[in-house]
């Protein structure tokens, strides 16, 4: 089926063009052209009334939402659940994300992701296994007592999905850097997170492989004057992708925009880490053995403390622009472009070209959105 999506702007990754038509077919981008050379055999037209056209978000870290969590039932229900709430939200590409757990429950996380890629579930790009690998002493809602130091068995565990993108957060100074290196060199993605790695720790698993770093400035080493820790690190690499919280309770406004400004241009990136209740009309929530609530737009255990976010991705855009004083464009690049390259997907999605996968949203200036298309199917918000 051939459909052609006419009069509105459209944002390719890098600008914005007036009078452009996409053109589809299947699933895949068949070509971008002026609207006046659309072929008459193209029938379907959807018009845009003048809103703009722009690559789909994606989102590497989302632990759950409308209305449940991947680590309670890491199933292919529960990925297609989370993926539709989500997708109200702009999201049209994620990783489900397992929180610490014990191996058995990761075995059947990565089955149930490997179960809906192979089916297509929309949005499914592979798994982020955030833990056991990490610091007790940074361990946020994790449950330390599931914490371990990666052994072979992991090794093999961890590089099994055959599929998609496997991303693993670990803590550096917990495992050692020849199994960093390993994972690497067998694809998976290393993110570090939930550590309190020196600088030079930091350093050294980056040498070793290391790709990017797991909700910047929470559950990590600090960034002071004569220890720069992990996010001194972090800030500094040219290479490593930084993944940012942008609700302005993870990390204040004036962190966000001093970040932003700070790390290479490219290598910021806008994640969720969304619990259940985004998507739902949930206000209080179980996970684990813990009683989370939504207060003031934030999750918080009865203690106070943050137990996850209740983001979505066009909202992170939003605050990204009002945090940092972003362009709407640089700042939908945080949420689509700079993640398809993190993720290794820069030749397939992230941007609107010819030959790419057809996910993109429809939103105005001040990013109402309207419709989104995944691998070319249209959904209307």
């Amino acid at each position: 089926m051939k459909q052609a999506l006419i009069k509105g702007r459209v944002f390719d990754g890098l600008q914005l063009h007036a009078g452009l038509a996409v053109l589809i077919e299947g699933s895949k981008i068949s070509a971008l052209l002026p609207e006046s050379e659309i072929p008459d055999s193209v029938t379907i037209r959807h018009e845009l009334e003048g809103h703009i056209l722009a690559p789909g978000l994606i989102d590497i870290q989302v632990n759950g939402g409308g209305g449940v969590m991947f680590n309670d039932a890491p199933t292919l229900k529960t990925i297609r659940t989370i993926g539709a709430a989500h997708r109200q939200f702009g999201t049209t590409g994620f990783l489900p994300t397992l929180i610490s757990t014990d191996a058995d429950t990761m075995r059947l996380a990565i089955e149930a992701v490997r179960q809906a890629i192979s089916e297509k579930v929309p949005g499914v790009l592979g798994i982020h296994l955030e833990g056991p690998y990490l610091n007790a002493d940074q361990c946020g809602i994790h449950h330390a007592d599931r914490f371990c130091e990666m052994d072979e068995e992991d090794l093999e565990l961890l590089t099994s999905l055959k599929e998609g993108k496997t991303l693993v957060t670990l803590a550096p100074e917990c495992n050692s850097l020849d199994r960093i290196k390993r994972l690497a060199e067998k694809g998976v993605l290393v993110f570090g997170g939930h550590s309190a790695a020196t600088y030079e720790q930091t350093r050294e698993a980056l040498k070793a492989g290391m790709h990017g770093f797991t909700h910047l400035f929470n559950a990590m080493s600090q960034f002071e004057s004569r220890a720069p820790g992990m996010v001194g690190a972090a800030l500094e690499d040219r290479n490593s992708w930084c993944g940012l919280i942008a609700d302005g309770q993870h990390i204040h406004p004036a962190t966000f925009a001093v970040a932003v400004a700070a790390k290479s241009r490219g290598y910021s990136l806008l994640v969720t880490d969304a619990m259940a209740s985004v998507g739902s009309a949930i206000r209080t929530f179980s996970y684990d053995d813990l009683e989370i609530e939504v207060v003031d737009g934030s999750c918080r255990l009865a203690s106070g403390a943050l137990a996850g976010s209740d983001l979505d991705m066009i909202a992170a855009v939003r605050n990204a622009i009002r945090f940092a004083g972003l362009s709407l464009t640089e700042a939908l690049r945080m949420a689509s472009v700079y993640p398809a390259h993190a993720l290794g997907l820069e030749d397939c999605m992230g941007y609107i070209r010819t030959g790419y996968i057809a996910n993109f949203i429809e939103i105005d200036e001040e990013l109402k959105l309207y419709r989104s298309w995944i691998d070319g199917e249209v959904s209307e918000v």
